[in-house]
């Protein structure tokens, strides 16, 4: 179920969405070559997002945000620019959002979609 949203996360909200998805997507690739984690946090940057709709997820109200943003690991001097496909679901109180990622590959209909999710820090 998509529809236009009549107003998406805070910037705040997305800059945490995005850091934490790096962080998650590093922590995978660390365990699988067995190697230590990266330590410290990657700077998220001049964020573009080039579209949004809005979703059920789980029966909460969730957005899928897609575009593109700059970002660099920790103790890197490489900027980074690529493209982003977020997935966001709002607290019951709408105070909060969590990072939601398809548990599996994304089915046509997201109502039925399992996802995970990691809590954001308040806006």
């Amino acid at each position: 179920m998509s529809c236009s949203p009549s107003s998406g996360p805070p910037r705040s909200v997305v800059l945490d969405a995005l850091a934490l998805q790096i962080e998650l997507t590093q922590t995978s690739i660390a365990q699988s070559l067995e190697l230590p984690p990266t330590a410290g946090h990657p700077s998220v940057s001049r964020v573009r997002i080039e579209d949004q709709s809005a979703l059920k997820m789980a029966g909460h109200r969730g957005v899928h945000l897609q575009g593109r943003f700059d970002w660099q690991l920790p103790g890197d001097r490489i900027q980074v620019d690529s493209p982003f496909d977020l997935y966001l679901e709002q607290g019951d109180q709408q105070q909060s959002w969590r990072l939601a990622q398809p548990a599996e590959p994304m089915e046509s209909s997201a109502l039925n979609q399992q996802w995970f999710t990691y809590p954001l820090p308040l806006a």
